[in-house]
C-alpha cells in the first residue's frame, strides 16, 4: 500500500502554546509494512525521564480517502491536487468537533512530538469518528508511518465512537459535502437511506443518496483487527502485555502464548440488562450476551505499564442492533456491569507496586467530576440534563476508582481541559486529567514526563498555528453560496477569515454556542435576557435598589432605564468601577453573547483559555461576580428567578471554570497525590 493519498505530511517544531513548521518532509510515498519497532530499554529508577504523548478524541476523518468501490469521487481541491471528502460547515458547526481540519491537527501534533523524541503516543478513545471503514484504514496507514519513520509507537483504546456499537452495522452521513455546494447523503447498504426507508422529512438533499460499504460502523472485531500494531494484540517488541481475560503474568511472559490468548474469541465476556455476567451473574439477571472487551495493560519500556482500559459498556436493549450507546454510561456502569475489568485493575495496580512498575492509566471517559466541582450548581442552574451532566461519574464512583489504587488516569471524551482529584475512603488518592480534543476548542495533547522519586510532570501542548488549517475554506466558500441562494439558514462566513488553527476552533465555539449551547441548555429567561443586555447595563442592575425578577426585566427594560432609579444605580455603578481601578463605560464593550462565548471558553478550557479573554475583562467579570453576590444577599427572600440571583450564579460558575486545580503545566507527586503548579 503507498502513502499517496496523504497531501504531503510535514514536520513541526512545537513549544507549550505554539506549533511552526519547518522545512523537512517525510517521502509521501514511502510504503507501508507492519512492522513493530522495538524501544530501547530505560532504567526510570535510576532517574531516566521517559515522555508519553496522550491524544484523546482525535476523531480522525480521512479527508482524501479514496471509496474502494469508487462510490463517491470527492471534490476536488486546488491546493491539494487531491479529492477531498468532507463533511459540510454547517455539520461541523453544530457539533462539538470538528470533522475535517482536525486531520491536519492530528499531523501537526504528531510532528510535533517527532520533534521532541516522544515514541509512546495513547490514544485514549474516539481516535475515529464512528469507525467507517474508509476512515479506520486511513487511521492505520498514518500511524504506521509514524512508526516506520520516528519509531513511534502507539497505544489506542476505544471510546463511544469507535466501535459506536460491538458489531458493525449499517449506517452512514447525510452532510457530506458534494457538488456545487450541496450536502450529499452517503450511507451504507442496509441503512435506512439505502434500503428506501427514510422518513420524506429527512430528504433534505438535492442530491441523490450514494449507498457504498466504505461508511457503514464496524465493530470491534473490524476495529482491532485494523489497528492490530497500535496497542490492541501482542507485538514482538513489547516487554509485557496481557488482558483481564489471559491466565499468565509477566513472570512467565511469552509472546507466543500472548498472541494465543489475545484472539478475538477469547477476549469477550457476558453482560446482561441489570449486571456483569458470568461469575458474578445473579438469579433474575435477563438479556445476557457476549460482548468484545480490548483492555490490556503493555509494558512497552522497562519500568513503565501502561493500563488501556476499555470502559465502554453497552447495555443491551430491543432494537439498535440490540445495544444502548455507551456515551452516557462511562464508569457508571463500570463496577456494575464490567465487574471483570474494574477486578483486574485493582491487581494490577497491586502487582505495579509490588513490581516496582510506573503505572499510568488511561481510557476515553472521565474517572472524576471534570466541572471543577461545579456540576450540581450547573444543575440547578441549567437543569439536570444539560451540559452532557448524564456523563459525569458519581462521586462514589470516582472514590471507588480511586479505591482500586490507580494513582494517575488520563481520559477524555469531554473535549475539555481539566485535572481532577479523587480520594477513597481510606486515604488514596486518584488525580484524572482531562486531555483536550485536537478537534474542538482549544485544540491541545497531554505531554506526561514520568520523572525521579515518583515524580510525574503533566505539560499541555497546543496547536496554534498548524500548515493546511485552511485547505478546504474553497469548498466551504461554495457552502455559503449554495445555502445563501437558497435562502437557508447561514452559519457565520467569518470563521473563513481565521489566520491560524487555534482561531479556527474559536471560531468554531462561538458559532457552537450560538446556534447549538445557546438553544438548548440554557432556560429561556436566562438566554433573552442574557442576548438583550451588554456588559455596562448588567453593571447598572447589580447596584438598581428594586429587586427585579428575570421575567420581567425585558418587558421594563426601557421605562426602567429612563427612570430616577436607574440613574442612582449608574452613579452608583460607576463610584464601584472607579474604585475597582475600571471605567463603568468600558462595561459597554461586550454583550451578553461575548458572556456566553467566554462562558464556554472557560468551561472547555480553564486556564487554556486566558489567551482569548483580555485582563481587562476579566477584571470586569470579577466585579459584577461580587457585586451580583452582594445583591442576591441583600435581597433576602427573593425567588430564585430573580436577576440577582440567576446572573450572579452564572457569574459564579465562570469564575469556579477559571479557578480549578492547576491544568495547563504541573508535577504530580505519586507517592501522595499532591500537585505543584508549573505554569507560572
Amino acid at each position: 500500500m503507498q502513502f499517496k493519498h496523504f497531501p504531503g505530511f510535514f514536520l513541526a517544531t512545537g513549544i507549550v502554546l505554539g506549533i511552526s513548521a519547518c522545512s523537512e518532509q517525510p517521502d509521501p510515498t514511502l510504503a507501508l509494512t507492519s512492522v513493530s519497532t522495538a524501544l530501547p530499554t530505560a532504567d526510570l529508577a535510576a532517574g531516566q525521564q521517559l515522555q508519553i504523548a496522550f491524544m484523546p478524541d482525535i476523531h480522525f476523518h480521512d479527508i482524501y480517502a479514496n471509496f474502494s468501490d469508487g462510490a463517491f469521487a470527492g471534490l476536488p481541491n486546488s491546493l491539494s491536487g487531491k479529492h477531498a471528502t468532507i463533511r459540510s460547515m454547517a455539520a461541523q458547526l453544530k457539533s462539538t468537533r470538528l470533522f475535517n481540519e482536525n486531520y491536519f491537527a492530528l499531523l501537526a501534533a504528531l510532528d510535533d512530538a517527532a520533534a521532541r523524541g516522544i515514541k509512546l503516543i495513547a490514544l485514549p478513545g474516539d481516535f475515529s469518528d464512528d469507525g467507517q471503514p474508509l476512515h479506520i484504514r486511513g487511521l492505520a496507514a498514518i500511524l504506521q508511518h509514524y512508526s516506520n519513520a520516528y519509531g513511534m509507537q502507539f497505544f489506542a483504546a476505544p471510546g463511544n465512537h469507535d466501535p459506536v456499537r460491538p458489531f458493525s452495522r449499517p449506517a452512514g452521513k447525510s452532510d457530506y459535502l458534494g457538488i456545487n455546494g450541496y450536502e450529499q447523503p452517503i450511507y451504507s447498504p442496509g441503512s435506512a437511506a439505502c434500503s428506501g426507508k427514510l422518513p420524506a422529512v429527512q430528504r433534505h438533499s438535492k442530491l441523490s443518496t450514494i449507498c457504498s460499504e466504505e461508511v457503514k460502523e464496524l465493530g470491534y472485531k473490524e476495529i482491532m483487527a485494523q489497528l492490530a500494531p497500535f496497542g490492541f494484540y501482542p507485538q514482538p517488541g513489547y516487554l509485557y502485555w496481557e488482558t483481564p481475560y489471559s491466565n499468565y503474568n509477566e513472570g512467565n511472559y511469552h509472546f507466543s502464548q500472548a498472541s494465543e490468548q489475545a484472539i478475538y474469541t477469547q477476549r469477550q465476556y457476558e453482560i446482561c440488562l441489570q449486571g456483569t455476567g458470568g461469575r458474578y451473574k445473579q438469579p433474575g439477571y435477563s438479556q445476557c450476551s457476549m460482548v468484545p472487551d480490548s483492555s490490556y495493560l503493555v509494558e512497552p519500556v522497562e519500568g513503565l505499564w501502561l493500563l488501556a482500559i476499555d470502559a465502554n459498556v453497552y447495555l443491551p436493549q430491543a432494537g439498535d442492533n440490540g445495544y444502548a450507546g455507551a456515551g452516557n454510561a462511562g464508569y457508571n456502569r463500570m463496577f456494575s456491569h464490567k465487574t471483570q475489568v474494574t477486578d483486574w485493575i485493582t491487581r494490577v495496580v497491586q502487582r505495579a507496586e509490588q513490581a516496582g512498575k510506573t503505572l499510568i492509566a488511561f481510557s476515553h471517559y472521565p474517572m472524576s467530576e471534570f466541572y471543577n466541582g461545579q456540576s450540581d450548581a450547573i444543575a440547578m442552574q441549567f437543569g439536570a440534563d444539560s451540559f452532557q451532566l448524564a456523563r459525569r461519574p458519581a462521586d462514589s464512583v470516582s472514590n471507588m476508582l480511586a479505591a482500586t489504587g490507580l494513582k494517575l488516569h488520563i481520559g477524555g471524551h469531554m473535549h475539555i481541559n481539566d485535572t481532577g482529584i479523587s480520594r477513597s475512603p481510606d486515604g488514596k488518592v486518584l488525580v484524572n486529567v482531562q486531555a483536550p480534543s485536537l478537534a474542538a476548542y482549544v485544540p491541545a495533547y497531554k505531554l506526561v514526563t514520568i520523572k525521579p522519586q515518583h515524580n510525574v510532570e503533566v505539560q499541555t501542548v497546543v496547536l496554534h498555528d498548524i500548515p493546511r488549517y485552511n485547505e478546504l475554506f474553497e469548498h466551504y466558500l461554495q457552502e455559503h453560496n449554495t445555502l445563501a441562494q437558497q435562502g437557508a439558514p447561514l452559519w457565520n462566513k467569518a470563521i473563513l477569515t481565521a489566520n491560524n488553527y487555534r482561531e479556527f476552533t474559536n471560531w468554531h465555539l462561538s458559532e457552537l454556542t450560538r446556534q447549538r449551547f445557546l438553544p438548548q441548555d440554557w432556560p429561556a429567561p436566562l438566554r433573552d435576557n442574557l442576548l438583550a443586555l451588554n456588559g455596562w447595563q448588567l453593571l447598572v442592575l447589580s447596584q438598581l435598589q428594586s429587586p427585579l425578577q428575570l421575567t420581567q426585566l425585558l418587558a421594563e427594560l426601557v421605562t426602567l432605564q429612563q427612570s430616577q432609579n436607574w440613574q442612582q444605580a449608574a452613579t452608583a455603578a460607576d463610584a464601584l468601577a472607579t474604585e475597582a481601578g475600571l471605567v463603568a463605560e468600558d462595561f459597554a464593550n461586550w454583550n451578553g453573547f461575548d458572556l456566553a462565548v467566554d462562558f464556554y471558553r472557560l468551561r472547555n478550557a480553564g486556564s487554556l483559555a486566558l489567551q482569548d479573554i483580555s485582563p481587562l475583562r476579566l477584571a470586569q467579570y470579577q466585579l459584577l461576580t461580587r457585586l451580583l453576590a452582594a445583591k442576591a444577599e441583600a435581597e433576602t427572600g427573593s425567588n430564585s428567578d430573580s436577576f440577582a440571583r440567576q446572573f450572579g450564579d452564572l457569574f459564579q460558575l465562570l469564575q469556579a471554570f477559571r479557578h480549578g486545580d492547576s491544568d495547563m503545566h504541573f508535577r504530580l507527586d505519586l507517592s501522595n497525590g499532591s500537585i505543584s503548579d508549573l505554569s507560572r
